[in-house]
């Protein structure tokens, strides 16, 4: 209880005198055998520095450059009590005080700063389920727990060297020893699992002040999924640039774990690779491995004939968890600009000709409008045509056979005659 009075007038005495000291920095953190400077100010020449660190304190003079322990600074005439420790050492972990004395007065004025000496902490621990195999879907939760380093030590996931973060992460909890000030540190996360986790490794990473590089735990996932196409969307694939007499490869790729079990349908054979037919023009290759859940399926025809470019050959993966089906069909074409295999309707000869038709259609359309339109017929007969008609005419006066009307296309002008390409005289306009 003693202390609170020598507090209480210490208080005051900075209040009343108005001296404050300012200590740089706050809060440092280092490790055992790097170096650390304090430096406490005040706004007068100060007479003595003192420095209490760890259970040891330290008188400072300008002049005594000896000991892990020296004075830092331009000098107490400019108010500065400043420490510089060569090699900081683990038991000196917790506050260091800097003492000056005040103008007027015996009792000391006082700042403090936290000094955390690094203690690198133990290796992470993954915790997670005790299954091995997951399935698409599922919910994957697993904790990494790092113990007792100081300060806490930061925790990182990922996904091979995917970083995860948002809302898969949970925040961390940390829980301190109060004798050693050291910090266990855990972290959840919480992933639901696709096809692409399968083979990835879900890895903890440890960071630290004390340590020189990060530690890791981590563990491989390994998740099932029913088979499925990788290389275009939709049921239907067309595999361009086959040729009639060659041999033919239909190439389709699928993911599948655990792999697949194939059979290929092609007109009312069945074939379950691997296998081939009777007289061994068609064979169905066993399942390739890619790599990482990746399957090649081939299907080899011996020799590629007219029919069987207009057939449709179907193709069928099935694993436990459940299958894919496939209609291939086959071309002859160069294969399109973009991208391998693609998947697409390739149109047939009644698309073709309805097409052609319809083209064919429009331009008739077109033709008869202009027809009808330049010779007055259909929709078009009966539009006025303009004459001349004399001074004093009766205005029931019929008008001049059509056949007689020529160029007539500036109907503000005097007719003109036309004959061999020549212009003869104008005729005089006369009197009906």
């Amino acid at each position: 209880m003693a202390a609170v009075p020598a507090f209480f007038g210490l208080f005051l005495l900075a209040v009343v005198t108005g001296q404050v000291v300012d200590i740089t920095p706050q809060q440092a953190v280092r490790r055992v055998g790097e170096d650390l400077i304090v430096t406490c100010k005040v706004n007068y020449q100060a007479e003595a520095c003192r420095m209490i660190v760890g259970q040891t304190s330290y008188l400072l003079r300008p002049g005594n450059q000896d000991g892990d322990v020296i004075y830092h600074g331009p000098g107490l005439d400019k108010g500065v009590c400043g420490m510089h420790i060569r090699r900081v050492k683990e038991e000196w972990n917790g506050n260091i005080s800097c003492m000056i004395p005040p103008p007027r007065g015996s009792i000391e004025l006082q700042a403090t700063m936290r000094l955390i000496v690094a203690h690198a902490p133990e290796l992470p621990v993954l915790i997670g389920p005790q299954q091995t195999t997951f399935h698409e879907g599922d919910r994957f939760e697993a904790q990494c727990v790092v113990a007792r380093g100081r300060p806490a030590a930061t925790i990182k996931w990922f996904l091979d060297d995917e970083a995860l973060l948002g809302s898969e992460l949970h925040e961390p909890s940390t829980e301190g020893e109060s004798t050693s000030d050291l910090v266990t540190v855990r972290q959840n996360v919480t992933r639901v699992l696709r096809a692409d986790d399968s083979g990835r490794r879900l890895t903890c990473r440890s960071e630290h002040e004390a340590l020189e590089q990060y530690r890791e735990a981590s563990r491989q996932l390994q998740v099932h999924y029913p088979p499925k196409r990788v290389d275009a969307d939709g049921n239907q694939l067309t595999i361009f640039g086959l040729k009639i007499g060659d041999q033919g490869r239909l190439n389709v790729t699928v993911r599948s774990n655990p792999p697949p079990s194939v059979e290929w349908t092609v007109g009312d054979q069945v074939l379950v690779a691997p296998n081939q037919n009777g007289d061994g023009t068609i064979t169905a290759m066993p399942p390739v491995p890619l790599g990482n859940g990746f399957y090649n399926l081939t299907l080899i025809l011996a020799r590629v004939a007219k029919e069987d470019v207009e057939r449709t050959y179907f193709l069928r993966a099935v694993n436990d968890l459940g299958r894919e089906e496939v209609a291939v069909r086959i071309s002859t074409m160069d294969e399109p600009a973009a991208g391998p295999q693609r998947s697409g309707v390739e149109l047939d000869t009644g698309a073709i000709v309805g097409i052609v038709v319809g083209v064919l259609a429009l331009l008739v359309a077109v033709f008869l409008v202009v027809f009808a339109k330049a010779t007055d017929r259909w929709c078009f007969a009966g539009r006025s045509h303009h004459t001349d008609i004399p001074d004093g005419a009766d205005s029931e006066a019929p008008l001049p056979p059509h056949d007689d009307i020529k160029g007539a296309e500036n109907p503000s002008h005097d007719h003109e005659y036309i004959s061999n390409g020549k212009h003869p005289e104008k005729k005089p306009d006369t009197a009906v």
